[in-house]
């Protein structure tokens, strides 16, 4: 090849200019004029000392350079400049062509040992005696051979490392899989757990439910031990803040503000005496004059003249809804309410003591000390008596001062006790008043401070509302200059994988070209070696038949009765004799098989045998223990007559 020679690029002279150039933003003028035109933070100018005399001039200026070589900013694959081989030179780099990087590149140790392995092969090509000589053809041959036994056998041990690698895989996919079935069983076994779980929590909860109910039952119960009704007592139930009237149970059936404002109607024809009066007007006639037709009475009797049972039972409710009436309706007779109080007559003093005449002054004094000492005594068991029965009924004496007061002093107290009441009232609706205002007062104070508060939060909303709206802004302006720089690397990967796709194309093409040039010679050596081969086998076929036809024809000339009569005998021994041995074979293998069979049916049978006459014994004992109990029993019953 004639080498190719190139105008001098002059990248360090005139030309120089032409290696550079900015890069091209096309997103910059595509973003969102709030972005665009945001305020940037600048940096405080710092101006120059006023000792320097002239302004100090970097020595390095960074320029941006775009070249055909470079994707984006940053560049990928190394560039491979184009290259001449000189005429009767191999390089060795050349071996390396089909290495590009990210596929072979950078070299590592699989292919510096393929390097290596490719200049032993070419110094051994190098050592191959030449086609030419005819002599070194069997040394060449075996030369050959013992390489391709040394490839066969690197081969296989690379086989054997990627069947290796590829075991390794296939435990650790294994072992993965394992992991995610015992991780799938857990959740399962979690799930199943839970879900008794759940159940077994409802099932406490009702055994729970049954226990309060049951407690709440035996507590009803033991209240009421003698099992007598009571009446409702009215004036204890409004007493008593915590009864039935105030505070229900719901588990009693009583929801009293169960969704309560639904049946709540607003309406101004219903709550007006207006709006009744016109919805009366717009209503007809026999609305508001309803015409009432008697029914007509029913046939309570049968043809025959029979009470029918309905009307029998209607007439049985009547007459008990009459009774019930009848008692309900009943007035109780009001107690007799006393006149006047009576005087409690005191009982009839005893009669006096009997006393003895003392005979001198000294005995007298100290029975009349034992006579003071008794009374005294007996006085003071009066006292505890009336005392006590007094502790006793103070309640029923409250009563009767409060309702059944007589004295005037009484009906005084009772004035004052009013009157003092009336004026606590007055002055704890004062006191109500004053708080309420009070409490008006600062309500104002309240709302006008929340006001304030809430319209400061409003404001505070709608400027959050603002910032985050233009960080919005922000990052969509962000998401749509990414899409563009990640459109724009699409489209240059396109092209690359363009270019290689071109790339493998040529060289398919010229495996192609390589490949139907080896065929087209191939074919040709084959059929001619195959030519060769068959008009050689055809002339030595030719030839033997020729020697064989011979020697035939000479032997079937010079053949005796004695000769064909044995040739005869051999071919019928050749065809009977294999027949009779294969038999023999098979016979003598079934006898050998025999004694196993007849090993195996003994002892099935003596097992079999042996369990039979267990059970034949077990049931004649039955049989015998059976007839044994009968007997015993008519003996009893014998016995019993």
């Amino acid at each position: 090849m004639a080498k190719e020679v190139y105008a001098d690029p002059e990248v360090t002279g005139k030309n120089r200019y032409k290696y550079f150039e900015r890069p091209f933003l096309p997103f910059h003028q595509q973003m969102p004029l709030n972005v665009v035109f945001a305020v940037t933070k600048t940096e405080p100018y710092t101006f120059p000392t006023t000792s320097a005399k002239y302004p100090s001039i970097p020595s390095k200026c960074t320029v941006g350079t775009q070249t055909d070589y470079r994707d984006a900013e940053v560049q990928t694959d190394p560039y491979s400049p184009e290259y001449v081989v000189c005429q009767e030179s191999i390089p060795e780099l050349l071996t390396l062509a089909t290495l590009t990087w990210g596929r072979g590149l950078p070299a590592g140790q699989a292919e510096v040992e393929m390097i290596e392995r490719a200049r032993e092969k070419r110094a051994w090509e190098a050592t191959l005696p030449c086609l030419s000589d005819t002599s070194q053809f069997e040394k060449r041959r075996r030369m050959m051979n013992a390489m391709e036994r040394k490839e066969w056998a690197f081969r296989e041990q690379e086989i054997e490392k990627l069947q290796e690698i590829r075991l390794e895989v296939l435990k650790e996919l294994l072992k993965k899989r394992d992991e995610n079935q015992n991780e799938v069983n857990m959740k399962h076994l979690n799930a199943q757990w839970s879900k008794l779980q759940e159940a077994k929590e409802a099932k406490l909860a009702q055994i729970q439910h049954r226990h309060v109910s049951a407690i709440r039952k035996l507590v009803g119960k033991g209240k009421n031990i003698e099992g007598k009704l009571e009446r409702r007592n009215i004036i204890k139930d409004y007493s008593d803040y915590a009864s039935q009237v105030y505070g229900p149970l719901s588990r009693l059936g009583r929801f009293p503000d169960n969704n309560s404002e639904d049946f709540v109607v607003k309406n101004h024809y219903l709550n007006t005496y207006e709006g009744l009066v016109e919805l009366e007007s717009c209503l007809p006639d026999f609305v508001t004059q309803p015409r009432i037709r008697p029914p007509k009475p029913k046939v309570t009797t049968t043809k025959a003249g029979f009470l029918k049972r309905a009307a029998r039972m209607e007439h049985e409710l009547a007459e008990v809804h009459k009774a019930i009436l009848d008692k309900k309706n009943k007035v109780l007779e009001p107690k007799k309410l006393l006149r006047f109080l009576q005087r409690k007559s005191l009982p009839q003093p005893r009669l006096p003591t009997p006393t003895l005449e003392m005979s001198s002054n000294e005995e007298e004094d100290i029975e009349m000390a034992v006579i003071y000492l008794q009374k005294l005594l007996r006085g003071r068991v009066v006292q505890n008596t009336m005392f006590e029965g007094k502790e006793k009924r103070l309640e029923l004496i409250q009563e009767l001062r409060t309702s059944h007061a007589l004295q005037e002093d009484d009906r005084l107290l009772k004035k004052a006790e009013k009157q003092v009441t009336l004026a606590l009232q007055r002055q704890r609706n004062l006191h109500e008043h004053k708080v309420s205002l009070v409490e008006n007062h600062l309500a104002g104070l309240e709302g006008r401070v929340l006001a304030d508060m809430f319209d400061f939060l409003s404001k505070e909303l709608v400027r959050l509302q603002e910032e985050r709206r233009i960080h919005a802004f922000a990052m969509l302006a962000e998401r749509q200059r990414r899409m563009r720089e990640a459109e724009e690397s699409g489209r240059r990967q396109v092209e690359q994988r363009r270019l290689r796709e071109e790339d493998q194309i040529f060289k398919e093409v010229v495996k192609v070209h390589q490949s139907t040039v080896t065929s087209y010679l191939e074919d040709i050596i084959l059929n001619t070696e195959e030519n060769t081969a068959e008009e050689q086998a055809r002339a030595e076929i030719e030839k033997m038949a020729e020697e064989i036809n011979d020697i035939a024809y000479e032997m079937e000339s010079r053949r005796t009765q004695l000769q064909s009569e044995e040739i005869v005998a051999e071919l019928v021994y050749s065809f009977l004799i294999p027949e009779v041995q294969k038999d023999f074979v098979k016979e003598k293998v079934r006898n050998a098989q025999q004694k196993h069979i007849l090993a195996a049916h003994q002892i099935i049978h003596r097992h079999t045998e042996a369990m039979l006459k267990k059970n034949f014994v077990e049931q004649q004992q039955d049989e015998v223990s059976d007839t044994d109990q009968l007997l015993e029993e008519e003996t009893q019953n014998d016995k019993n007559n």
